[in-house]
């Protein structure tokens, strides 16, 4: 009986290292509170304000090491004009309640750097480039309960604490695939509802809870040869995306898979049509003004090396696990699941571009010269709505489910999706012209 509970409370200590858990108390831990946060700590405690913060800080790395409230909470050379403007209601009026990456940045140089480079740090730009951000409700921009709650991310320089919740800050937590799963998922972009379904994403439902996300990234992947039920034999979204821990987060072909110059001539035709519908060029394929946001957000590859660099990456990350002509072939695949879905927005563009061209679909003053798939949910008639919804959601959903490895998605929830929608589009075109002409549905 004896040895039966010793090698129950070995396994549990074996699955306490594994998993990340502390098995010492917090009431045990011998943490050292540096002296000029002290009074933040005696006040939060004493006014029961923000408890859950004091708790977590005090399981973080960062208690540990004697970085506490004033080294995050008073902001440090180069931090936005808006963090160092914000009201505050600490009795302290160095105190700002929001951290900016710079912040981190004090200690966290090489990371931040990286982050500088990546989408992420353009998410607040991007969201507010698009041309009816400014029209939302406030709380849907400016808080945290729709566009701005995920690309506050690239806010103040960029918030650390989307992937590094507060105020644990945990490293092993922000390798785990569902520290992604809040802003990757749903209508346009839904990652996660590839990647879990996926057959990675399954082995590692099924086994992730063995993994060591103690480990670094490059530690995690460095012997993939090893057999250990600690090993990970499946990638998870930071082992594609952030290979070896660079926080440079970004993908051969953006986020709306569009890339220029194309060699591909007939490719090429399909997205000059669907530039042309998102208001990046105009009626003679000249550039927009929009063109300049387009770069800004960096939403789309203008720069053959950037797309082959970032291929390459990824197909060295495929080879971690896969032969190399095993990655090539998958990827140029998904390549093709592109241009086929391209070809059917592209003519779906051309079917309600006409309707502005005949007069049936009237211009707004705020409009490019015809169809605005950039408008989203402000589209102002039903067939317009359908083809935003075309182009941002099943076209989305066909080329990324490609790219997860996940065929139904990609299929179903995609190229499906996106053959119904032309035909929809091209009935309903069709019902207008009658409307319009009362001869044409005399005739037909």
């Amino acid at each position: 009986m004896k040895l039966r509970y010793a090698s129950v409370s070995m396994a549990i200590s074996l699955l306490a290292i594994f998993s990340g858990m502390r098995m010492k108390p917090d009431d045990q831990k011998k943490i050292e509170i540096p002296k000029e946060s002290q009074k933040c700590i005696e006040c939060h405690s004493a006014n029961n304000i923000a408890d859950g913060a004091i708790r977590d800080w005090k399981l973080s790395k960062h208690a540990e090491n004697g970085i506490a409230c004033a080294d995050c909470h008073i902001p440090t050379t180069g931090v936005s004009k808006e963090i160092v403007d914000e009201p505050t209601k600490c009795d302290d009026k160095s105190v700002r309640r929001k951290v900016s990456a710079k912040q981190c940045a004090v200690c966290h140089d090489k990371q931040y750097e990286q982050f500088a480079q990546s989408k992420h740090a353009l998410a607040w730009v991007a969201m507010n480039a698009m041309p009816t951000t400014a029209i939302q409700p406030h709380a849907i921009i400016e808080g945290e309960k729709g566009c701005g709650g995920c690309h506050r991310v690239g806010r103040d320089d960029g918030r650390c604490d989307v992937c590094h919740t507060r105020h644990l800050f945990s490293a092993a937590e922000a390798r785990h695939p569902e520290a992604c799963q809040t802003c990757h998922m749903g209508f346009d972009h839904p990652q996660w509802e590839m990647y879990s379904t996926s057959k990675h994403g399954t082995i590692y439902e099924i086994e992730g809870k063995n993994w060591n996300f103690n480990q670094t990234l490059s530690e995690m992947y460095r012997k993939t040869t090893q057999a250990s039920d600690t090993t990970a034999r499946a990638p998870v979204c930071q082992t594609c995306h952030m290979p070896n821990g660079d926080h440079g987060v970004k993908t051969a072909w953006g986020f709306l898979a569009v890339r220029l110059p194309e060699s591909d001539k007939e490719w090429l035709g399909y997205r000059m049509t669907i530039l042309k519908g998102l208001g990046v060029l105009d009626e003679n394929g000249k550039p927009t003004e929009r063109l300049k946001v387009v770069e800004a957000g960096q939403v789309a590859r203008l720069n053959e090396k950037e797309w082959n660099d970032r291929r390459e990456a990824m197909v060295q990350v495929c080879e971690k696990c896969h032969s190399e002509s095993f990655a090539r072939q998958n990827l140029a695949q998904a390549d093709s699941v592109i241009k086929a879905s391209d070809k059917l927005v592209a003519e779906a563009v051309q079917v309600v571009d006409s309707l502005y061209q005949e007069g049936i679909l009237k211009k707004p003053k705020d409009q490019p010269f015809s169809v605005d798939m950039l408008r989203f949910y402000e589209s102002p008639s039903p067939i317009e709505q359908k083809l935003y919804t075309m182009f941002l959601e099943h076209r989305m959903r066909a080329f990324q489910g490609a790219f997860h490895m996940n065929p139904d998605y990609m299929h179903w929830y995609g190229w499906a999706e996106l053959k119904r929608d032309l035909v929809e589009i091209k009935a309903e075109a069709a019902q207008l012209r009658r409307e319009r002409n009362p001869e044409v549905k005399k005739k037909g």
